[in-house]
């Protein structure tokens, strides 16, 4: 039986990406974009350990660590909604202060759930819903409230409990953004805000270490020097490390763009979790870094380094 020359290349490409699954002793089944998500969380720093960083909190949500809900301030009411337009994030929600929004990853909006209390409710004030009113780009019909566990009314945006930032000072303030890997401004729509929706995994080009890859929240990822990629994907980074450098889950090769597709893929953790690999190396997002953009994990402690589209560490001779 003859060949045809498409059949032969077929094949001839099956047999390349099994190979190469093989050897990186990878997975070769990734869940769906809409299903990825960072494992792990933001810990507090532990002095003398190499976990510190200057942008850490004592109370584990962003804010000063003498921070008390013993004594709350009276909520500021939420006063006419409208958007406004940042550089970095495009539109957000703002108060009548001309504040910012937010949601918190923890909770829900369908059913609408707040899991933001006590010393947390102080360093992110809910929005109360009393007086709360749609403002220019507002969909009055998105707007809606929530019965916190006090008993107050909490304003919610396309069902998620919409919160302001105790570090948010001035209007169009946006220090919330990112924090703790959980906590981003409210786009109109009630999603998390962004310029544009980007893929899972993509590259921007940074002003001071040029083509970096970025998450689908445009947070830098990072490579930790002390992994292992070669005869399979092997992460060193494990308890408090994982809590400050939470594992970038799997996201489908199709659902990226400017990433080399060599080495592409997932693994999965001996904890039984799924983290994404690019050229066959773990890759994590840093706790460090607040908004889109943030490069503060960069060269931590020698060992922690963005990732160039190609899955080499930015900055590092030879690796």
């Amino acid at each position: 039986m003859k060949t045809s020359w498409r059949t032969a290349s077929l094949v001839a490409t099956a047999a390349s990406v099994l190979a190469l699954t093989t050897a990186c002793g990878q997975d070769n089944t990734t869940p769906p974009a809409s299903a990825a998500q960072n494992v792990g969380a933001t810990a507090a720093a532990v002095p003398g350990t190499g976990t510190e960083t200057s942008t850490g909190a004592g109370n584990g949500y962003g804010a000063d660590g003498n921070q008390s809900s013993s004594s709350p301030s009276p909520a500021a009411p939420a006063g006419k909604l409208t958007v406004a337009s940042n550089p970095d994030l495009g539109k957000v929600v703002t108060d009548g202060s001309g504040l910012t929004l937010y949601r918190f990853d923890k909770d829900t909006a369908n059913p609408p759930k707040s899991n933001c209390a006590g010393d947390c409710a102080t360093t992110w004030p809910p929005v109360p819903a009393d007086d709360a009113a749609a403002g220019a780009g507002i969909d009055k019909a998105l707007l809606g409230e929530v019965t916190r566990a006090d008993g107050t009314k909490q304003l919610t945006i396309a069902g998620w409990p919409a919160y302001r930032y105790a570090k948010d000072v001035n209007s169009g303030d946006v220090n919330g953004q990112g924090v703790g890997g959980k906590w981003f401004a409210l786009a109109p729509d009630g999603k998390k805000a962004s310029l544009a929706s980007l893929p899972g995994l993509s590259v921007r080009k940074d002003a001071k270490l040029g083509d970096i890859v970025v998450d689908r929240n445009g947070m830098t990822v990072y490579r930790f020097l002390k992994d292992k990629a070669w005869p399979k994907s092997v992460s060193n980074c494990t308890g408090a490390c994982l809590e400050k450098w939470p594992a970038v889950a799997p996201v489908p090769a199709a659902d990226t763009k400017g990433v080399e597709k060599k080495g592409l893929m997932g693994f999965t953790r001996p904890d039984g979790t799924k983290q994404m690999t690019v050229d066959c190396w773990p890759i994590y997002t840093f706790s460090g870094d607040k908004a889109a953009g943030d490069t503060n994990g960069q060269g931590v402690g020698g060992t922690w380094y963005a990732v160039r589209p190609d899955g080499k560490p930015v900055g590092v001779p030879g690796k």
